[in-house]
């Protein structure tokens, strides 16, 4: 299993219907596994995953 790079969690909010009925709801991170130069597995948000492509 990969281990967790980061420190990011979901958003929460409500979901409203037409007839203003409020349903709670999480947006939860995008998650992607990445294998590092030195071999480890961790798990990454793709946000971060394009940063380090860019620094790189």
């Amino acid at each position: 299993m990969a281990k967790k790079g980061t420190k990011k969690s979901p958003l929460f909010g409500n979901r409203r219907s037409h007839a203003c009925n409020a349903t709670k709801h999480a947006q939860k991170c995008n998650y992607q596994n990445v294998t590092l130069e030195n071999g480890v597995t961790v798990r990454k948000p793709a946000r971060e995953i394009r940063s380090m492509k860019k620094a790189a």
